[in-house]
């Protein structure tokens, strides 16, 4: 059971990637904690919905893998990390590793009765939080902020670009939906980034049913993959800065 794999589990490969981007254990003391093990046991967790306390035999103590998620949670690890790969994702896929373009959305998730801040969207008739995310031209996460869902598009919209702006300084363009079309948006967002210009992608009054829209499709295929990990189907984590650690 200790060398037990899952689907979720880090490759060989995988492994050998990320190894060298993560925190060296300190010499002094007790042997260090197999940090494969960790990651494999933290992936189990997202992948699979269940509660820290529920993690099988096979991996380290519980208390020993959700401490180290929420170490790396407080140091910003679990961003830094994202980072680095989507460089490296972006310059094997023949990108600059800084986009210029990006798009920005909004999903609405109920909450799990965990006890957080939580909100009601009318729109979506749903009671839980909002995550506001930013996304390459990949679907690559640049940045989330997580929020009540009663926060609108627009406020979630600059909580998230506040974070990341002064990052990606070759931005130069946003695309976005009709929840963010206004004048006081496209104005904010031109005194906080002057080159930036936003562009409201629209659905077509006369259509009707699904239709796949320019741009947009590609942060909405990046909230598919989330809701492929059921930790994220809906919203379980009773801080804000856990539930955007695992998105």
């Amino acid at each position: 059971m200790k060398n037990a794999k899952y689907g979720s589990s880090l490759t060989d490969a995988q492994w050998e990637y990320l190894k060298p981007m993560l925190p060296q254990p300190a010499k002094p003391g007790r042997p260090p904690t197999d940090l494969r093990q960790v990651i494999d046991g933290i992936f189990y967790v997202v992948k699979g919905g269940i509660p820290w306390r529920y993690l099988p035999a096979g991996f380290p103590p519980w208390q020993t893998v959700y401490g180290i998620f929420r170490r790396w949670k407080r140091t910003n690890l679990w961003a830094a990390l994202n980072d680095a790969l989507r460089i490296l994702i972006r310059k094997a896929q023949g990108k600059r590793g800084q986009p210029t373009a990006a798009i920005l959305d909004s999903q609405s998730v109920k909450s799990a009765g965990h006890g957080g801040e939580v909100g009601y969207d009318a729109g979506k008739r749903i009671k839980g939080r909002k995550r506001h995310s930013l996304v390459d031209t990949l679907g690559l996460v640049l940045g989330v902020a997580v929020t009540p869902a009663s926060t609108t598009e627009r406020d979630g919209a600059k909580s998230v670009l506040l974070r990341v702006l002064a990052w990606f300084t070759w931005l130069r363009r946003l695309w976005v939906d009709g929840g963010y079309t206004g004048a006081e948006f496209a104005s904010w967002v031109k005194t906080h980034r002057p080159k930036l210009n936003v562009e409201v992608v629209k659905r077509s009054d006369d259509v009707r049913g699904f239709k796949v829209l320019p741009r947009r499709w590609v942060v909405e295929r990046t909230f598919g993959w989330l809701l492929h990990h059921r930790r994220l189907v809906r919203d379980y984590e009773t801080t804000i800065t856990s539930a955007e650690a695992f998105v």
